[in-house]
């Protein structure tokens, strides 16, 4: 991993494939058994070819580090983490060229639909689409500029909450109580979002595009969302007249999702460079596009780590709390509260990070009027105006010249006022500021990552590994006493009743294995009719008829 900066690293888990139990491995087998059976006619041409390309199969779960393998012949890479990861490390890692797959499998209770990514969503979802050049360019845009929308304190919440849910409802152990109050928390943030940031903008565009894109016709579209390509149930209804199909437009990020529910309209794509386009469109509206006034209300309404940038490629790192306006609406003074960090062209200014400006940051823009910047001396008690009306009194004390005129100025026993408003006094310690005539740019998080340190929207969190009871675990060699018989191909009467009265007595209710007992006797040219008798008294009998429908077909 020595390729991905060290903030990165903390997200990368071990796969370890021996977590994955053989009704594991029964449950990727008929997800992927289904899936292909139906995309193959209703996806883009690219996603077959993208399951042969990133060496995918049905049989088992995929070894990331073999997808990763494969994914490196177009210039990309894959990585195991855990369930949900922050939006902005997610966003990060895709600028990177490297996919995310969340290396956890969804549970049987859980076969059609999972609240949390998992290993058939990332690896049968996302990885097989960006074998396709066009795709995988709009992916990587979209992640570079993503990774520049200003994300509020309201969505750090919402993200928090959303995974706390997924987490929980993924837990077996987790009682009814638990999900109730995680999904009240859930519901409660939810209501409360007072703005739509640009963070959330961009989540909007990649759930309609990314997760549940359609493609081509608007009258007989195929799929490319990976949420839709991943989903057993919704892959089937996505296509149906019940959803509304609307032609894809900026208008996408109008239109709010629940990840909970299947989704009553879906937006088409001409092509993927159609998705290019549209993306462009949300790109120009974004503040770190924009700058001045505007993308200062944005950052300070987010009220979270934000960089606000000027016309000199100083930037300025933390959460923007105030600024003031001129006669004219133009920003001429700002004002940070909290650790925040000065840079230059995204690398922290050396003596200049959260640890000196730990308890906020202000600074005066705007042209200087007097004196020149030739005539600053060091050690002098000096008077500097701006154009705006703002003025310093104080004995400059260190002058650091950055390149393009930008420079930091440091005052002791400084006195900074607009007009009659005080905005730094003496017995405040050093008063450091930037040159800098505009806002150029705001955009979401520090300008220097690594220097920065952590902060909210970079936390890491892992999904406990399930502790199976003695009773699971026997449930889990009867589906490996299926998986080894059909790996055999030794299919014979008597070994398939053998097995089937052995389930009858101990797991009657465990559809899948009598499912797999019934594909094994078709394929074999033995009757499965008293395999059949036990699935017509089970659920989910949808899944159990699509899987019979799909063994019939085929033997």
């Amino acid at each position: 991993m020595k390729f991905l900066p060290p903030h990165l690293q903390k997200y990368v888990v071990d796969q370890d494939y021996e977590k994955y139990t053989a009704r594991d491995q029964a449950v990727w087998r008929f997800v992927l058994r289904q899936l292909k059976s139906f995309l193959s006619s209703n996806a883009h041409s690219s996603y077959l070819e993208g399951l042969e390309k990133t060496g995918i199969e049905i049989e088992q779960i995929p070894r990331i580090e073999n997808i990763s393998a494969q994914l490196e012949k177009f210039g990309w890479k894959a990585l195991p983490v855990s369930g949900f990861i922050p939006p902005a490390a997610f966003m990060e890692l895709q600028s990177l060229s490297i996919l995310p797959i969340a290396s956890d499998m969804r549970s049987i209770e859980h076969l059609e639909y999972t609240p949390a990514p998992d290993i058939v969503h990332e690896a049968a979802g996302h990885a097989p689409i960006i074998a396709d050049l066009e795709y995988a360019t709009y992916l990587k845009q979209y992640a570079q500029i993503a990774k520049k929308a200003i994300i509020s304190k309201e969505d750090l919440d919402l993200y928090k909450a959303i995974r706390e849910l997924s987490d929980i409802k993924e837990n077996p152990s987790s009682t009814k109580n638990e999900i109730s109050a995680s999904e009240e928390n859930l519901s409660k943030i939810s209501k409360s979002m007072t703005f739509v940031s640009e963070a959330a903008e961009l989540s909007r565009m990649n759930w309609w595009t990314a997760e549940y894109g359609l493609i081509g016709d608007l009258k007989n579209p195929q799929i490319f969302g990976a949420g839709l390509l991943s989903s057993v149930g919704e892959s089937r209804s996505s296509l149906s007249d019940r959803v509304r199909k609307i032609p894809l437009s900026l208008d996408c990020i109008r239109q709010t999702y629940d990840i909970t529910e299947p989704q009553p309209q879906l937006f088409v794509a001409k092509d993927f460079k159609h998705l290019s386009t549209v993306l462009e469109e949300l790109a120009k509206t974004m503040a770190y596009r924009i700058g001045g006034t505007k993308a200062l209300e944005r950052a300070k309404a987010a009220a979270s780590i934000n960089t606000v940038e000027l016309n000199n490629k100083i930037q300025i790192s933390g959460v923007l709390k105030n600024f003031i306006l001129n006669s004219e609406g133009l920003p001429i003074y700002l004002q940070f509260e909290g650790p925040t960090q000065l840079g230059f062209n995204n690398k922290e200014v050396t003596g200049h990070g959260t640890s000196y400006h730990q308890q906020g940051y202000g600074t005066p823009i705007g042209e200087i009027i007097r004196p020149q910047f030739s005539d600053f001396k060091i050690g002098e008690i000096t008077e500097v105006v701006f154009r705006s009306g703002v003025t310093i009194s104080g004995i400059l004390s260190k002058i650091v010249t950055l390149g393009d005129g930008a420079a930091i100025l440091s005052f002791e026993n400084a006195t900074c006022k607009n007009k009659n408003e005080i905005l730094f006094l003496p017995d405040w310690g050093t008063f450091d500021i930037v040159t800098g005539i505009s806002v150029s740019a705001a955009f979401g998080g520090p300008a220097d990552r690594l220097a920065y340190g952590d902060f909210e929207d970079f936390i890491a969190s892992k999904i406990v590994r399930p502790i199976h009871s003695e009773e699971q675990k026997r449930l889990f060699t009867y589906y490996q006493d299926v998986r080894n018989l059909r790996n055999s191909q030794q299919f014979s009467e008597e070994k398939l009743n053998e097995l089937f009265h052995r389930f009858l007595d101990n797991a009657p209710t465990e559809w899948l294995l009598f499912l797999e007992l019934s594909e094994m006797a078709l394929k074999a040219g033995i009757s499965p009719k008293n395999y059949e008798a036990q699935l017509s008294k089970l659920n989910p009998k949808d899944l159990i008829s699509e899987g019979l429908k799909l063994a019939y077909a085929k033997y």
